[in-house]
């Protein structure tokens, strides 16, 4: 009986590998350009592994190396990743119901390896989901990150310098390319996209703000007045 469950508990891993094997590639291109960028960022490549290995988050972890190229202090750093991922409580509720009971060190674990490609493929899973199955994905996931962050940094040392300078560019264009798709998807995202740079603007030649905390509070700002106007919207609607 124990060799079964010992095979049952494997398989369920393997499985969970298979799972994030598109996951893994997916994350190739992305963790190679984070690697790059983060070296004419001006980080070490040891800063660059860690800060892979111990956010694991594409979006925040993008953000952070603009607000450091502006020289950003940590506080700032912080409040805005938090802001970016404040989905993941979201996320992390709705797995919960989903996978099987286990131990506290473990379900901080899922929980750390949660990313929006993760969420997804665990999530469609039917019924109640393995432990083994849950580590197999995040796993190969997180291991393609951290791995490719890596191979970008040293991609960037055999760079030509001019190269290596454009780099910088790669940054926003990477945020635009991002942004686009889901502005033509939602007005919302359109809206929120609007007021909150209009709003950063206004804070950063009105007020002694730094870049850092501009964006913060430009952030927080521009998302409680979508809402606001969302609900009266919805109200006016019912009425």
């Amino acid at each position: 009986m124990e060799a079964l469950l010992s095979t049952k508990k494997v398989s369920d891993f393997r499985y969970g590998l298979q799972g994030g094997v598109s996951i893994a590639i997916g994350y190739m291109p992305v963790a190679l350009t984070f690697g790059l960028l983060a070296r004419t960022t001006g980080l070490t490549v040891t800063e660059t592994i860690l800060m892979s290995m111990l956010v694991f988050a594409g979006a925040a972890q993008y953000i952070s190396l603009s607000l450091i190229a502006v020289g950003t202090g940590i506080i700032e750093i912080i409040l805005t990743t938090f802001i970016v991922n404040i989905r993941h409580f979201l996320m992390s509720a709705s797995l919960s119901e989903k996978l099987e009971e286990d131990r506290l060190f473990k379900k901080l674990f899922y929980a750390f390896g949660i990313t929006d490609e993760t969420f997804t493929v665990i999530s469609v899973k039917e019924g109640k989901v393995k432990p083994g199955f849950v580590v197999g994905v995040i796993l190969i996931s997180y291991g393609s990150w951290v791995v490719n962050s890596g191979v970008g940094y040293f991609i960037g040392e055999v760079l030509p310098g001019f190269l290596q300078v454009s780099m910088t560019i790669a940054l926003y264009a990477m945020f635009v390319g991002l942004l686009v798709p889901s502005m033509k998807k939602s007005v919302k995202v359109t809206f929120l996209a609007v007021v909150a740079g209009a709003l950063n603007s206004t804070l950063l030649f009105t007020t002694n703000l730094s870049n850092g905390w501009s964006i913060v509070a430009a952030t927080i700002a521009s998302a409680v007045i979508v809402e606001a106007v969302v609900m009266l919207k919805v109200r006016g609607e019912t009425k």
